[in-house]
């Protein structure tokens, strides 16, 4: 009887420590994954970081222009991924280059589904010369994922309008004009809205921190 109860009592000690261990580890896992997700900012933090969100998200309407690939840049392109959008030129000497550099690093700074739904695209704000074949000589040097768009003046300064990034010919260059634009790059959520925008001068740690916590506010 004795032992019989010493053996019960010895299971019902085990049992107690493996219980024991068992809620530790769940409390440790949960810890752990806390750590391990994105913080979440407060706007004002976004914005002392470079990111500014639009209070409601704003449908940039209808447009249709052309990539570098030839395929029709539409606002279906813009839907179920995140986009960040830059206007620039490929005839620009430095602010252009420089961006599209930046967003390559920005991109291999992304990780799992980040990098799978988030898409790169550079508007042309000179069609005139920047054609298809230009684009298409220029855009993936940087990086063969991302997509150059391009289209007729009107309906790229209507897309530009709608976003917030005006720009403008400098006038006396002759054929070797330059064209004043923003250097801010636009984030369009994957519902094809205007989300937000981050300022330049763009710096990578900040960009990555505010994007990563827009996209945790998206998924709430």
């Amino acid at each position: 009887m004795s032992n019989s109860k010493t053996a019960s009592q010895t299971r019902g000690i085990r049992f107690t420590v493996i219980g024991v261990v068992v809620f530790m580890l769940v409390i440790i896992a949960g810890f752990v994954n806390r750590i391990g997700q994105p913080r979440v900012m407060s706007a004002a933090e976004m914005q002392a970081n470079g990111a500014f969100l639009l209070q409601t998200p704003r449908d940039i309407g209808d447009f249709e222009l052309i990539d570098h690939r030839g395929q029709p840049f539409v606002p279906a392109t813009l839907e179920g991924q995140w986009s960040l959008l830059f206007f620039g030129f490929t005839y620009c000497p430095d602010i252009c280059p420089t961006t599209m550099a930046f967003l390559d690093q920005f991109m291999q700074q992304l990780e799992g589904t980040e990098v799978a739904d988030t898409q790169v695209i550079m508007v042309s704000v000179d069609p005139a010369r920047d054609s298809v074949e230009q684009l298409a000589s220029y855009v993936p040097f940087f990086n063969p994922e991302f997509i150059g768009v391009t289209g007729e003046f009107l309906d790229i300064h209507r897309f530009a309008t709608a976003l917030n990034t005006p720009f403008r010919k400098v006038p006396g260059q002759g054929e070797d004009y330059l064209v004043d634009h923003s250097a801010n790059v636009v984030l369009i959520n994957p519902r094809g809205d205007y989300h937000a925008f981050f300022k330049a001068p763009l710096d990578l740690a900040q960009m990555k921190v505010t994007y990563r916590s827009i996209r945790v506010l998206w998924d709430r």
